[in-house]
């Protein structure tokens, strides 16, 4: 299996992004002795946000995954970014964190985060294996439906 993120994406049939700019006071990533935290990634399609609304109201649990996935993408090309594509350098993720914008109502925020977790896997294998929180929120920035959020493990 090759080292390159962005080859291994391409073998899903995917494009890894150019990695989302931030748009408030903050960095894209932070390396702090062994480990990478990438900061919150939402779903953007040609550079903007997309899947705009909440699961159980404008948005279903299919298109819901769908973001997530988007929302996976670009924390991959973040990590791409960050490991300047070498997947040599990294140990696992440690944590991801699923935020999804719901009612009430809805309950299948970890269905939701499905999307997300099972493309970090497809795309890492045992080192996209991670604990995870998935939370139902009441808005997200830009009135997106999912924004996903993960600390990794580097190689000392």
């Amino acid at each position: 299996m090759t080292d390159s993120l962005a080859q291994r994406v391409q073998q899903l049939g995917l494009r890894l992004p150019t990695p989302s700019q931030p748009i408030a006071n903050y960095v894209n990533h932070v390396v702090s002795q062994n480990q990478l935290f990438i900061s919150g990634q939402i779903p953007l399609l040609d550079g903007q946000p997309a899947f705009i609304g909440r699961l159980g109201e404008a948005i279903s649990e299919e298109e819901g995954i769908k973001a997530a996935e988007l929302a996976a993408l670009g924390l991959l090309a973040q990590l791409s970014d960050a490991l300047g594509d070498d997947l040599s350098k990294l140990v696992r993720i440690i944590r991801l964190g699923a935020f999804i914008a719901a009612t009430p109502e809805f309950q299948r925020q970890g269905a939701v985060a499905n999307g997300a977790s099972n493309l970090l896997v497809n795309a890492l294998g045992d080192k996209g294996r991670h604990v995870r929180t998935a939370v139902g929120v009441a808005s997200l920035p830009s009135g997106v439906a999912v924004e996903i959020d993960a600390i990794f493990e580097l190689q000392p």
